[in-house]
């Protein structure tokens, strides 16, 4: 086991791709010779060489349909949008080309193309730096989204990623770049934990805390908060945003009777709404109260100033918790 970043887990898994199968590919603005903006391929175009690790225009669209071509002459592209609001220039060729060629050509075409993003807030990063459009994809038939909260699942999801047959949606929470932990980069990829599978990562018996991505480990710190106040939350990290694994979930949902959904994104058609729905149609016998959702406000991302009121904290994600216990008046209503 070494300790190391998620940005670290990341290179070091696109290192193992890029070494394994010939056919991978990487394109992205600057992501050779500068390393990408948060230096997540540094040193890979030195390794594998420029035809391999492709520094592009500045051009998101192009980068896809470029990784369209490619993927149809049998490469295995991994395209990195710089930031999190620039894969807007690129969603048509998302949405129209790589999630629906594998229907369009009755199943004669696969397109496995890795789309890296990173996203969210917590940086104070500039308007289009911090967004969280993951709801967009996971509305979308065709393309599997993942995000990744621990390096330890940097490091292999990315790899399992690289090697499905489907285009994948991958997110990289940004502020956890830097982040450390464990990772076992011995293991077989064979030996991991499937991509679509959920983790429980604290287990627990009053509440069930549902996210994924940059907050986990708030998550996990108000589980902390929370079992110094009498109150279990078991925490699942989602991983799968679509598929999601909603058994997991389910099965959670059974024993605790209470479900708490927390994301950075807008409220209003979140993926919470989701996770939330399917919960109340599958477990609702056993629900003691209706599903809360944390979520970032309905609102264009805020300036940086004003984006700790924006992204939920512990303090929100506690509130949550006590307002599915009945311990506050459970509005409805986004808590400020």
């Amino acid at each position: 086991m070494t300790e190391l970043t998620l940005a670290k887990a990341l290179n070091l898994g696109l290192r193992r791709s890029l070494a394994d199968d010939p056919s991978v590919v990487l394109l992205g603005e600057d992501i050779g010779r500068l390393g990408g903006v948060f230096r997540v391929t540094d040193g890979l175009q030195a390794e594998f060489g420029a035809r391999r690790v492709m520094d592009t225009p500045l051009a998101e669209a192009g980068i896809l349909g470029t990784a369209v071509g490619l993927a149809y002459r049998g490469y295995r592209p991994v395209v990195e949008i710089q930031f999190d609001g620039f894969v807007y220039v690129a969603f048509d060729q998302i949405v129209s080309q790589v999630a629906r060629m594998l229907a369009r050509t009755a199943g004669a075409v696969r397109l496995p193309i890795t789309i890296r993003i990173p996203v969210g807030g917590g940086t104070g990063a500039a308007e289009h730096h911090s967004e969280s459009p993951e709801a967009y994809f996971v509305h979308t038939a065709g393309l599997r989204v993942v995000e990744v909260a621990s390096p330890q699942d940097a490091y292999t999801v990315i790899q399992q990623a690289i090697a499905c047959d489907d285009p994948v949606v991958f997110f990289e929470p940004k502020r956890r770049y830097y982040s450390k932990g464990e990772v076992d980069t011995g293991a077989a990829l064979a030996d991991a934990p499937p991509m679509g599978a959920a983790r429980v990562v604290v287990p627990g018996s009053d509440v069930t805390l549902v996210t994924y991505g940059g907050l986990v480990a708030t998550a996990v710190d108000a589980a902390t908060a929370a079992a110094d106040d009498g109150v279990s939350v078991e925490v699942i990290d989602l991983r799968s945003l679509s598929p999601a694994d909603n058994d997991t979930v389910a099965a959670s949902v059974r024993r605790t009777g209470r479900l708490v959904v927390a994301h950075e994104g807008p409220h209003e058609a979140g993926v919470g709404a989701e996770i939330a729905a399917t919960a109340t149609e599958r477990c609702f016998e056993y629900l003691e109260a209706a599903p809360v959702r944390v979520t970032g406000h309905d609102i264009p991302y805020p300036p940086a100033k004003l984006e700790t009121h924006h992204v939920p904290g512990l303090d929100r994600i506690l509130d949550g918790v006590d307002r599915v216990l009945g311990r506050v008046p459970a509005t409805g209503a986004v808590v400020p």
